[in-house]
């Protein structure tokens, strides 16, 4: 099936229903006549409807517009069609309807298409004299899978729309990260190529006049040009680093498609590149297996700093269970150990799983968090 649709196995699936067809045949060996007009009706006729069901059925997906119509309205032929052979040819009628809730048009126009289905095969039910509670069956059944399909495909809309809507929130900032790299890198080498370039044509007005100056001014080059060098290693590293608020909301775009509500309270931590690129990169990998493997309904983040040391602590309500260390867990306890702190990881069956996250900071970050000069930042999402 194609895969823009997301729909998987279901329409192969699907396919088991027409085993409804085959029904004359079991009440036949019971002893129950169930034709409509001659007792011994001939079965061919059904066999050969599924020859031209099944083309139908799978270009009925693939295809859109007034194809997509024409392939409808040939499957609901089948069951106005094979009626006065089988009385279970409404199962094509069924699948006809089902098919109208995936045609690219308004809601309105689809139902129309419902509505004249049924008034066809309500039409050849009073005219060959079918009991009417097979219609009222029918009915209920075409309206049912009608509209459980339709809130599929609006359920596929909305995820491919917020999907747009992410990509698009991730083109904008990209666009603005270069920006700023490039006003960053304006500031930070315009400026000091420019003196770079002043004090190299002094010292070479002064080199014959006065050597010492030159060699002053040609030492004040030198010194300008590797504190410029150490600025831009700075420049570079920071924009390398994963940082930790970035990772979050991806996480939260993540969560949210899955149903699951995500919420984190952050303390104003002062934290080195490194450190925060490595809590980034663990909560990206714990968000990920979260999202695969806990079956978690909420999953909550918080980071706090006492005593000159940060502590981290992921937590979901999820199925829990014995966690098997894999590259993923040792990639997080190998970044974490990285920072000379420790990881730990507990888990019970049927109480989620909890990450514990301990590392050394700097003094001033313990002097932010004593005198509670950065006060927690909560923030919750519900999908």
């Amino acid at each position: 099936m194609p895969g823009e649709r997301q729909l998987g196995w279901m329409p192969i699936f699907n396919l088991g229903f027409l085993a409804f067809l085959f029904m004359p045949l079991l009440f036949s060996s019971l002893g129950v006549d169930y034709s409509l007009r001659v007792p011994d009706v001939p079965f061919a006729p059904t066999v050969f409807s599924l020859v031209v069901f099944l083309p139908l059925y799978f270009l009925l997906y693939r295809s859109s517009g007034v194809q997509a119509i024409l392939c409808m309205l040939g499957i609901g032929s089948l069951a106005l069609l094979l009626l006065p052979f089988n009385p279970f040819s409404n199962t094509y009628l069924i699948y006809a309807i089902a098919g109208a809730a995936f045609l690219d048009a308004r809601l309105l126009q689809r139902l129309a298409w419902v509505v004249l289905l049924l008034g066809a095969f309500l039409f050849e039910i009073l005219l060959l004299r079918v009991p009417v509670f097979i219609f009222a069956i029918t009915a209920i059944i075409s309206v049912a899978v009608f509209t459980s399909n339709h809130f599929q495909v609006e359920n596929e809309r909305k995820r491919v729309a917020l999907k747009l809507s992410h990509d698009e929130v991730k083109r904008l900032a990209a666009l603005a990260e270069r920006e700023r790299i490039g006003r960053d890198l304006h500031d930070l080498l315009g400026h000091t190529l420019s003196l770079i370039t002043l004090k190299s044509e002094l010292a070479g007005r002064l080199l014959d006049r006065d050597p010492g100056a030159a060699r002053r001014e040609i030492d004040e080059v030198t010194w300008v040009a590797r504190d410029a060098l150490s600025q831009v290693r700075l420049a570079v590293t920071g924009i390398r680093a994963a940082g930790l608020a970035t990772e979050l909301a991806s996480a939260r775009r993540m969560l949210e498609s899955a149903r699951i509500q995500f919420n984190y309270s952050l303390q104003d931590v002062k934290l080195e590149p490194a450190q925060e690129t490595a809590l980034a990169l663990v909560v990206r990998e714990a968000v990920t297996n979260i999202q695969r493997h806990a079956r978690a309904r909420a999953v909550r983040v918080s980071l706090e700093a006492s005593n000159g040391r940060a502590r981290m602590q992921i937590c979901d309500d999820g199925h829990g269970g014995e966690i098997v260390p894999g590259n993923g867990v040792n990639g997080m306890r190998e970044r974490i150990e990285g920072l000379e702190g420790k990881l730990q990881i507990g888990s019970r069956r049927g109480k989620g799983t909890r990450i514990d996250i301990e590392f050394p900071i700097s003094s001033d970050v313990n002097e932010v968090s004593r005198n509670g000069a950065g006060k927690p930042i909560s923030m919750q999402w519900n999908s």
